[in-house]
C-alpha cells in the first residue's frame, strides 16, 4: 500500500483516485469542490485540507488539472504541492498541458517530476483502462509505473521532461483528424444508401479500420459503448478536443513542423464548439458534415 496526494477530482481526477482507492492505497484528495471530494470520501480516501496537505506525506503525488496555469500554480505557486511533498516523493501530472510548461514545473520543483497525460476519456478513467504517456526520470517511472497501471492498463515511457505531453499532443491531432475522416465516410454511406451496420462490418477488418471505427463509432448502434449512443454525451469532450488541438498546433508553430490536417481539424473543432457543442462529445462532430 502506498501513501497517494491527489488534486483535481473532476470528470477523470475523480475517477482516477477511486480507483487507487479500491487498489488498497491510502489516498489523501483535494479539490475546490467540496462535493468531488465527498464523493472520493465515500468510497474510503481521506478528505485534505488543501492541495498542500494533500501532497504532504505521501510517497506519490498527483494533479489532473484544466491547464497549464492551473499546473504551475499547484505545484509552484499558491498551491505549494512541490514544497509541502517529501524530497524522496515521485511527482505526476497528468494533466493535458503545453510541454514548455511541463519543462518548467518539472525543473522548478526540486522532486522527481512526470508529465503523464493520459488517453481514455471518462470511460477511461472510470474503468481503469487509461493510457498513461510519461515524460521524466527512469527512475520515477519505475517508481511510479505500477500505480499508474492500477488507473489505465498501460504506462508508456516516452523520455525525458516533457515528452509526455508531447506524446498526447502528436496522438490526439491523429484522433481529431481520423474522427472527422470517419465521420465523413459515414455522412457519405448514408447518402449512397448504405447502412451503418453495413460500413462498420467492412470498415472494421480493412484497411480503413481505426479506433474511431471500431471503439468509438458516431453512429448510434454497431458500437453500443460509444457516446453516439447516448446522444453524443462525453466520453471526451468537444472542447477538451479544441484544447488539445491548440496544443499541438502551438507546439507545430514553434517546432516549424506542417501540419495541414491538423490545422484543418482545429479549424472545424473550433467551429463546432463556437457553435455551442463544447459539452457535446468530440464525435458529435458528426452532425455539422450532415449539413
Amino acid at each position: 500500500m502506498a501513501r497517494i496526494g491527489f488534486a483535481g477530482l473532476g470528470n477523470m481526477g475523480g475517477p482516477m483516485a477511486r480507483n487507487l482507492v479500491k487498489a488498497g492505497h491510502q489516498v489523501a484528495v483535494f479539490d475546490i469542490v467540496p462535493d468531488l471530494v465527498a464523493r472520493c470520501v465515500a468510497v474510503g480516501a481521506l478528505a485534505a485540507g488543501s492541495a498542500a496537505d494533500a501532497a504532504r506525506d505521501a510517497d506519490l503525488v498527483v494533479t489532473m488539472l484544466p491547464a497549464g496555469q492551473h499546473v504551475r500554480d499547484a505545484w509552484l505557486g499558491v498551491g505549494g504541492m512541490a514544497a509541502a511533498s517529501r524530497p524522496d516523493a515521485v511527482l505526476v501530472d497528468c494533466s493535458t498541458i503545453d510541454v514548455a510548461t511541463a519543462r518548467e514545473v518539472a525543473a522548478g520543483c526540486g522532486r522527481a517530476f512526470l508529465d503523464a497525460p493520459v488517453s481514455g476519456g471518462v470511460m477511461g478513467a472510470e474503468n481503469a483502462t487509461l493510457t498513461f504517456m510519461v515524460g521524466g526520470p527512469d527512475a520515477a517511472f519505475a517508481a511510479a509505473e505500477p500505480i499508474l497501471k492500477q488507473m489505465g492498463r498501460a504506462a508508456i515511457h516516452c523520455g525525458g521532461a516533457g515528452a509526455g505531453q508531447a506524446a498526447k499532443a502528436c496522438n490526439n491531432m491523429i484522433l481529431a483528424a481520423t474522427m472527422i475522416a470517419t465521420c465523413e465516410a459515414f455522412v457519405l454511406a448514408e447518402k449512397l444508401g448504405l447502412t451503418h451496420q453495413a460500413l462498420f462490418d467492412v470498415v472494421s477488418k480493412s484497411s480503413g479500420q481505426s479506433w474511431s471505427v471500431t471503439t468509438y463509432c458516431p453512429v448510434p448502434g454497431p458500437v453500443p459503448a460509444s457516446p453516439a449512443n447516448r446522444d453524443y454525451a462525453p466520453g471526451f469532450s468537444a472542447a477538451l478536443m479544441l484544447k488539445d488541438l491548440g496544443l499541438a498546433a502551438e507546439a507545430a508553430a514553434q517546432t516549424g513542423a506542417e501540419t495541414p490536417m491538423g490545422a484543418k481539424a482545429l479549424e472545424l473543432y473550433r467551429a463546432f464548439v463556437d457553435a455551442g457543442n463544447g459539452g457535446k462529445d468530440f464525435s458529435g462532430i458528426i452532425r455539422t458534415l450532415r449539413t
